[in-house]
This record gives C-alpha cells, sequence and structure tokens, in this order.
C-alpha cells in the first residue's frame, strides 16, 4: 500500500507538469481552473475506530468529549494521506454500540474503566447518536461497530478472572459465555443491518464502506504466556482458541454478511491482512491487556495496526469514489 500512495503522489505530480507542459503561451496568466470539490466523508466506530489508547497517538480535542479519538487512528492518518480529496467529519467515540451509531444517544467513558481506571474528567456530557454527521451530501461513510454490542468487552473482563480460578486450565469461559454467544451474535447482524438502512436512508448516494476487526488471537495461542498482562493475562490458552474461531471470527462474517443486505455497502477486510500481528506476535498491531511499562490498553489495535487499517480503508475510498 505504501507504493500504492507512492504512485498516487507521483501520477499527480506527472499529471501537473504536463498540465503545465501543455499550456499555451497566450493563456499562462490565466487563472488556474478551480480545484475538484472534495469528497464529503464521515468515519463512524467504536474504540477500534476512534484509537483510544496511548499506543494509537494522542487524544487531540479540546475539551475532551470522553470519545478519545486520537491522532494516530486510521481516519486521521487518511485524514492526511488524502488531505484535500476527502473533508473527514470523525464522530467515533470509545465504547460506541451498533445502537450509538443509528440512533441512540451515548455517554461517553473517556478513560474511566474502575477499578482499572478512574478518569478525572469522566462523567462526560452526552454526545449525539452518530448518524447525524451523516446528510445527503455524504460522499463515503466508513464505519467499524459491533464488538460492544456483541459484549467483547465484558467477555474480556470475566474471561481471566475464570481463567485465574481454573489455574489456566481448561475452558471455563466458553463453559460460563459459550451458550450465549449465537444470539448475542443474531443481535449483531439484526442492528447492523438496520443501522445500515439508516446510513442509506440519510445519505442515499454514499458508499458506506463497513470495517472489520483485525486479528486479536493467534492461530496458535501457545505463544500467548499465560498470565503475562502485555498480552492477554489468565485467559486459557483453551478460551482463546474459543474466542477466535467462535467469537470473533464469526463477528467478522456478521458484518460481512450485513453489507449484503445494502448494494450502496462493502466489507472492507482487515483480518487477513493482520493475521501475523495479533496481541500475541512479537511485531504486534493490536495491544494486550498493558502496554509496557503502565498504560492500560485493555486489547485495541495500536498506530501500526491503524496504519494497516488505514491502507485497506483508503485503497477502497479511493476506489469507491473513482
Amino acid at each position: 500500500m505504501a507504493h500504492f500512495r507512492t504512485r498516487l503522489a507521483l501520477l499527480g505530480s506527472a499529471a501537473a507538469l504536463a498540465a503545465g507542459a501543455l499550456v499555451p503561451a497566450q493563456f499562462t496568466g490565466a487563472q488556474p481552473a478551480a480545484a475538484a470539490e472534495e469528497h464529503q466523508w464521515v468515519a463512524l466506530g467504536d474504540s477500534y475506530t476512534a484509537g483510544v489508547i496511548r499506543a494509537a497517538g494522542n487524544t487531540f480535542e479540546v475539551p475532551r468529549d470522553g470519545c478519545e479519538r486520537t491522532d494516530r487512528s486510521y481516519p486521521q492518518v487518511i485524514d492526511r494521506d488524502l488531505y484535500g480529496l476527502f473533508e473527514l467529519t470523525n464522530v467515533s467515540c470509545g465504547a460506541a454500540t451498533i445502537e450509538n451509531v443509528t440512533d441512540t444517544p451515548q455517554q461517553p467513558i473517556g478513560r474511566h474503566m474502575p477499578p482499572l481506571s478512574e478518569d478525572p474528567d469522566y462523567p462526560f456530557p452526552e454526545v449525539p447518536p452518530q448518524s447525524q454527521a451523516v446528510g445527503p451530501d455524504t460522499d463515503v461513510i466508513t464505519v467499524g461497530a459491533g464488538g460492544n454490542t456483541l459484549g467483547f468487552a465484558d467477555i474480556l473482563m470475566k474471561c481471566p478472572q475464570l481463567g485465574s480460578e481454573s489455574d489456566g486450565k481448561g475452558t471455563p469461559c466458553k463453559d460460563a459465555l459459550g451458550a450465549g454467544i449465537p444470539a448475542r451474535l443474531k443481535k449483531v447482524r439484526q442492528e447492523y443491518d438496520r443501522m445500515l438502512s439508516v446510513l442509506h436512508e440519510r445519505a442515499p448516494h454514499a458508499k458506506i464502506l463497513a470495517v472489520g476487526y483485525p486479528t486479536i488471537v493467534p492461530k496458535d495461542t501457545s505463544k500467548c504466556g499465560y498470565g503475562d498482562l502485555t498480552k492477554f493475562g489468565t485467559i486459557t490458552q483453551g478460551d482463546l482458541d474459543w474466542l477466535r474461531k467462535d467469537v470473533l471470527e464469526p463477528l467478522n462474517k456478521a458484518i460481512d454478511d450485513s453489507t449484503g443486505t445494502q448494494d450502496a455497502a462493502s466489507f472492507v477486510d482487515l483480518y487477513t491482512s493482520s493475521s501475523s500481528h495479533s496481541v500475541c506476535d512479537d511485531s504486534k498491531w493490536v495491544e494486550g491487556f498493558v502496554t509496557l511499562p503502565d498504560q492500560l490498553s485493555f486489547v485495541h489495535p495500536n498506530a501500526l495496526g491503524h496504519r494497516n487499517a488505514a491502507d485497506h480503508v483508503e485503497e477502497a475510498m479511493l476506489n469507491a469514489t473513482t
């Protein structure tokens, strides 16, 4: 993708030079033609879009609204990459559910996750449903949501506790929560279908890019190191296999399947490209529970993960507008 961006820049430079060479001398003093109008782009989503953690950059909004959008999150990276082609409105928000994107106001939590962390600015004012940022003039919508509707954060809180109680053996989290996962996935699919319909109604001419989740758990869970807080802490190896196969991969499939309900929507796969960059890989694109020395990351993409997301999303955006 770096080569793609380089080619794009070179093509633009070459076109500009060629245009200058072809202008007849009698017109050299004329005013330049008006620049092409920027495409209107709205970025929607949860913490995997917003950035949230320090390993994904610094929050840049003053005063803080509790959504914790960071300057190295993929919408902001794309905004810099494609400056002048798209005008970004980024209303993504940490902890957002699909309903928060569609039509339910959200109470942002910032970095307030007691007993793990407390945010001195909490509570924050309510933010409106993210879809309100979308309108008839919107050309492209990117949306990354579904994990909080599934309850992934709650699962991540419960599994280490159960793994510790079982001394790292078996599949205690699967045993406790597994039976309820199909219903959670069904809810994701139903709410995602409705969200896409609402977005299409608000922006009938927009292309909707549904952004999936990256690889979080590796196929070889033996390298995750039981008890290592920079990875998955005390989640058992068996439960990590379950999380990958029965929770996270089906979540991406539910989102992918939902895009098939809208002609204007398409799925942006991040899972395949990040398969060797899980929480437990040396070259990780997703942080574990803790980023050394003392940052709570709670399993979120770092700046490298957002760079990878930016590469794939911006290519889809360019394809959608050409």
